[in-house]
């Protein structure tokens, strides 16, 4: 497609798009009277509509019924968040049997590496990239110090190359094949918070089987913006959280996969709880743990009804739209997006990088040479929610269920005037 830079072409985007009513399905901030054009669906996923129903009817089954809800309600509690399985494995390409909801997103990685990182003598090293999400580091440190061993010996960074701004899927491979017998897991970002880089998984996850290691993807900026096929890439676990491209509300529930060949077995480490046993005897008060043969079985407590809610109210998007529908017009907008800064770089003094590759989901990375953080300030107070990162790195990240193309042509105006105007 030939791209125009004018708010005309934009109208016409969207025009035949087949995705633009779902932006009336949310709500917007405003700025100045209008409505915000919003680049932050990779941090805080906006609300939907249908959002308060799916709350105010679980607050109408506590006031009406109590402690009756768990069976009674509409939507009983004691299995609500088995509704999120089969659509949440239409998103991260899972059986329903491999996905529970539980927890918050570290949280759940550290559950999963009780199960998936069993050090020896030899097998201790995980695999990670350098300068992993913060969260993600602090997670795997504590696990190897829980251990008894030194993050500077067990933890290996795969690093990119000098003077590049993406890793290379060879160089990781490489490590992975490097450090051989002595892996013991492979855990990385699926998709990168400061580049936007989407990782080959299926490549990285078929080289650390092949070593004998265990790989695991935390999918925090996966989940619900690119196509993810968990169960076919033999990836032994994933965990992601729901409130980015998910928009299930502010630090709200953590989805979690585990592949089937891990599940119903008694043998398997993990911490347990009373809400990982078999329904048919959870109410049996039994002292043994008798574990769900899915990944319910990594539950520990029952699950919170209040949080799990949004994200039903819009996993029913997801599945009305369709992971392949969403991607497509990802692929459009964002490449859209680029074009439009292209052409308004040169018609400013500034200079534009973009630091995100070819493999990327929604967002684009993009280093602003020649300006500092007043530019960031410019836009937020003009109606731009967007995401700084130091030294000078904008993150936008045009979310395609309710990001419109001329929301990337208007943007385009407004970075132009803000850096003229400077």
């Amino acid at each position: 497609m030939t791209f125009e830079n004018t708010l005309e072409f934009a109208k016409k985007l969207d025009a035949s798009d087949a995705l633009a009513p779902y932006r009336n399905e949310f709500h917007y901030p405003q700025v100045n009277g209008k409505d915000v054009i919003y680049f932050t669906g990779n941090s805080l996923g906006l609300q939907p509509k249908r959002t308060q129903k799916f709350v105010d009817d679980v607050m109408k089954d506590w006031r009406e019924l109590a402690v009756e809800g768990h069976f009674y309600a509409d939507k009983p509690w004691w299995d609500y968040h088995e509704r999120l399985a089969e659509g949440l494995g239409k998103v991260v390409g899972a059986k329903p049997k491999e996905i529970s909801v539980m927890n918050t997103l570290t949280v759940n990685l550290h559950l999963l590496m009780v199960s998936f990182y069993r050090p020896t003598e030899k097998r201790f090293k995980i695999i990670c990239e350098e300068k992993a999400f913060p969260s993600d580091q602090y997670m795997l440190q504590s696990q190897v110090r829980y251990h008894g061993l030194d993050p500077k010996d067990a933890i290996v960074e795969v690093k990119k190359r000098e003077g590049e701004h993406a890793w290379r899927t060879e160089d990781i491979i490489q490590k992975i094949n490097e450090v051989g017998d002595e892996l013991a897991l492979v855990l990385m970002g699926g998709v990168n918070y400061y580049n936007g880089q989407v990782l080959d998984m299926e490549a990285i996850t078929k080289a650390g089987k092949g070593v004998g290691a265990f790989v695991g993807w935390d999918l925090a900026h996966g989940a619900g913006n690119i196509k993810l096929d968990l169960h076919d890439w033999g990836a032994d676990f994933a965990a992601w959280c729901s409130y980015k491209y998910m928009n299930s509300g502010p630090g709200n529930a953590s989805g979690i996969f585990v592949h089937e060949k891990h599940l119903g077995k008694d043998d398997i480490p993990r911490f347990e709880g009373w809400w990982g046993t078999k329904k048919e005897t959870r109410f049996l008060m039994k002292s043994e743990f008798d574990p769900i043969k899915s990944a319910d079985a990594w539950q520990l407590s029952n699950p919170p009804i209040l949080s799990i809610a949004p994200y039903l109210a819009s996993l029913e998007i997801f599945d009305e739209v369709g992971m392949d529908a969403l991607i497509e017009k990802q692929k459009t907008i964002v490449s859209y997006l680029e074009f439009v800064l292209h052409e308004i770089d040169k018609e400013v003094d500034s200079t534009f990088e973009i630091i995100t590759p070819e493999a990327r989901g929604c967002q684009l990375s993009v280093f602003l040479h020649g300006e500092g953080k007043t530019i960031f300030d410019y836009l937020m107070k003009n109606g731009v929610i967007t995401d700084w990162r130091e030294p000078n790195v904008i993150r936008l990240a045009p979310a395609p269920l309710y990001c419109s193309y001329e929301d990337m042509y208007r943007f385009g105006q407004i970075l132009k005037e803000g850096i003229q105007g400077k």
